[in-house]
């Protein structure tokens, strides 16, 4: 209860901190900021926060959950100059909905297991939401290969997916098998469908052994810089530039990166 009191202290404490900076005494930079320039901000922090998530560094993550409180208080403030909502009304909002969707544990339903618990979670949604198609709302700034991703997941929620990984593989196969077919064809416009149905399938593999693509495309975008930032240290220990070596001497290097 102390460590509630205590939370609810310093949150407050951030909502004035915001209302400060926002006022007519407040920082330059922070007035002028509006919706549209803060959600940059945003979008940026919350990816730090799932770097740091991914780092194992407790101190950073800390931090960065931090940055993304204070970007969500940043953009209720500035809602609330608009007269439309506060940030206790994103709270209550929550807190209502959080209550309403586990019916089984703060209301009379009974559900036995995480599987019946997703379902009943979309049903409400789907119902509150008063939608005529599940991907009627689907969120539109989002990376390509998480949508893909989250579309996958939502239609398998209704029962439209594969029974087994197996399948999900042959489907990946017959996805790369026409691509390889398009590029022979050289007609551009097809082989930039394929790749997009490559992609798709290849998110679709992702989710049936419950691993998020993007950031599995992260962490390999990351491994490919670490490695090639070792050719260029190797290079330039040799008195190389990297403009004038050959592929034979970056392919060497290469596979020596691999073993560090």
């Amino acid at each position: 209860m102390q460590d509630k009191k205590i939370a609810g202290k310093r949150f407050a404490e951030l909502v004035n901190i915001l209302d400060v900076l926002r006022g007519d005494q407040g920082c330059p930079w922070d007035r002028k900021q509006d919706e549209k320039s803060i959600v940059d901000y945003f979008l940026e922090e919350v990816y730090e926060a799932v770097d740091a998530l991914y780092s194992g560094s407790d101190k950073a993550l800390k931090e960065e959950l931090g940055d993304v409180m204070m970007e969500v208080v940043f953009l209720a403030r500035i809602y609330k100059e608009k007269g439309l909502f506060q940030i206790s009304d994103v709270i209550k909002t929550i807190n209502n909905k959080m209550i309403r969707r586990h019916p089984h544990v703060f209301g009379e339903k009974k559900i036995e297991n995480s599987d019946q618990v997703e379902k009943e979670w979309n049903r409400q949604k789907k119902a509150e939401k008063k939608e005529d198609s599940v991907f009627e709302n689907k969120v539109k700034q989002i990376p390509a290969l998480l949508e893909s991703f989250f579309i996958g997941k939502r239609a398998s929620n209704y029962g439209f997916d594969w029974e087994k990984l197996e399948n999900v593989m042959k489907k990946l196969k017959e996805e790369l098998k026409e691509m390889e077919n398009a590029v022979e064809s050289k007609e551009k416009d097809r082989i930039f469908e394929e790749i997009g149905d490559l992609l798709f399938a290849v998110s679709n593999v992702s989710r049936h052994l419950k691993i998020n693509p993007e950031l599995a495309l992260k962490r390999a975008n990351q491994k490919f810089i670490k490695r090639f930032q070792f050719i260029e240290k190797k290079l330039k220990e040799k008195g190389m530039d990297l403009e004038k070596a050959s592929l034979e001497d970056m392919d060497a290097l290469w596979n020596q990166s691999k073993e560090k």
